[in-house]
């Protein structure tokens, strides 16, 4: 069994079609052909099956790429284990990062950590806080920023960051927008615009409210902070935000006003998967991020 074969069958599963993946490859389509042949014979089954003028997996043959996407992976991280253990301050992390840190905190690490290790490339994938964390637990982002830390997760390795505090965001024409803090049950009668369902900023929200004993109505939602913020700016409700979604300053037509009772906090930290070794460049990165909150801490 040869890695060209393996290479050559994930690129036919994947494509479902001989001759495109030989133009992928620039390989032709008869060697591809071939070297599947010879793969199937040596493991005395059929890995694929025609239907109409494309190919599909096997049953078996679908069990087989499971494991060879895995195979693949390490080999792949091994490869690059090498490559950095050559030129350690050079290479490329993939990084993962929700919505809420997107705009101040990822920015400011990468650009400072780039002033050190100018070398050393990024691949950014942004995405959901559930899709993040199955992202680094099968290996396909390196390390990811995330808001809340999650606990108890078996497979993560997870270093807590910062601390920050959940505000209230109200439209400027709000009743209470002069007051200096709130009580959550103020808002109890307000509706409420949201992340949908499923987000973590959503989930934050209706367990504040649900803890002081309300369900909050939601009136609209967004998928984005922009969204979120436009919404409260146009008057059409109330939400709650991480402290550092604010950055330096408030949108405009609103007022951003700490809760009292309860006091809303989340985590925010950096994740890895638990068992992976990192490559060099990322264990560099790894270390830097933790220095670097550490020392503004500090400096705070």
């Amino acid at each position: 069994m040869e890695l060209r074969q393996l290479r050559y069958f994930m690129e036919v599963a994947e494509r479902e079609h001989v001759s495109e993946a030989a133009v992928h490859l620039h390989v032709a389509q008869s060697a591809i052909s071939r070297q599947i042949a010879n793969l199937e014979d040596e493991l005395g089954v059929a890995l694929f099956e025609r239907e109409g003028r494309n190919i599909k997996l096997t049953q078996i043959g679908k069990t087989f790429y499971n494991h060879c996407e895995i195979a693949m992976k390490a080999i792949d991280n091994a490869r690059k284990q090498i490559d950095e253990h050559l030129d350690p301050e050079r290479g490329t992390i993939k990084i993962g990062f929700p919505t809420s840190l997107s705009n101040h905190l990822l920015p400011n690490v990468i650009s400072a950590f780039k002033d050190e290790y100018p070398n050393v490339s990024f691949h950014l994938r942004q995405g959901s806080y559930s899709f993040l964390i199955d992202s680094v637990k099968k290996g396909e982002i390196d390390v990811a920023f995330l808001g809340p830390v999650p606990k108890d997760d078996l497979e993560i390795e997870s270093h807590i960051l910062f601390t920050e505090h959940i505000l209230a965001l109200l439209p400027l024409t709000h009743p209470l927008a002069d007051r200096k803090k709130l009580y959550l049950t103020d808002l109890k009668n307000d509706e409420f615009v949201s992340f949908p369902k499923g987000f973590i900023l959503e989930k934050i929200i209706i367990d504040a409210c649900k803890q002081v004993g309300f369900e909050p109505k939601i009136s609209s939602e967004g998928e984005d902070l922009d969204a979120i913020k436009g919404l409260v700016s146009a008057g059409i409700g109330v939400t709650l935000l991480p402290e550092s979604t604010f950055h330096e300053s408030t949108p405009r037509m609103t007022v951003k006003i700490p809760l009292e009772i309860p006091e809303v906090r989340r985590t925010v930290g950096i994740i890895k998967q638990k068992d992976k070794t990192l490559a060099p460049s990322e264990k560099v990165f790894y270390s830097f991020v933790k220095e670097f909150f550490s020392r503004l801490q500090g400096f705070q």
